[in-house]
């Protein structure tokens, strides 16, 4: 039995053969988007909430979205650009070690940018009145209407491989 194994280099003749099996092998993993909102905020005085902080309760809910998607090969990290928001996304994005990007929720265009961006899981941290626009956005149709105020721990699951979409809808936190 030999020590050591030595490999001879591949020609260019076998690179060939091999290339074409490795772009399908790529084209049919599927990427998955997981969509939450974010996690329960601070009571704002007055009507309007404003850029308000997560409550204990929402920290615990970051906690929770963060168990339930480190092992879920996340490699971008989406937020809107407030303090509820990538607070909820924050613990989830340190553990995986990505950033968190920003996007603005009105922006129509920012699903068919993640979408171009090709492969890659990524979760998408948005708000009551916007995960239902991104929901539907991702999947082409209307399937979801906007969160009730009250509604925490809803994970929109899409998962994308080739032309098939799947839409599963999950939960995360207590």
């Amino acid at each position: 039995m030999p020590d050591r194994v030595t490999f001879k280099p591949l020609n260019v003749e076998t690179m060939l053969k091999i290339l074409p099996l490795l772009a399908l092998l790529t084209a049919c993993s599927p990427t998955t988007y997981y969509i939450v909102r974010h996690g329960e905020k601070e009571a704002a005085p007055g009507a309007m909430s404003g850029d308000v902080a997560l409550s204990a309760a929402g920290d615990e809910r970051a906690l929770a979205l963060r168990d339930r998607l480190k092992s879920s090969r996340i490699q971008y990290v989406y937020s809107t650009d407030t303090r509820r928001t990538k607070a909820t996304a924050r613990p989830l994005a340190e553990t995986i070690g990505a950033g968190i990007e920003t996007y603005n929720p009105r922006d129509t265009g920012f699903v068919s940018y993640v979408l171009r961006r090709g492969k890659g899981n990524a979760v998408i941290v948005g708000h009551s009145n916007t995960v239902d626009d991104l929901v539907n956005r991702f999947l082409g149709r209307t399937e979801l209407q906007d969160l009730p105020e009250t509604s925490f721990g809803d994970l929109f699951i899409i998962t994308r491989k080739g032309k098939r979409i799947t839409y599963t809808r999950g939960h995360f936190g207590k």
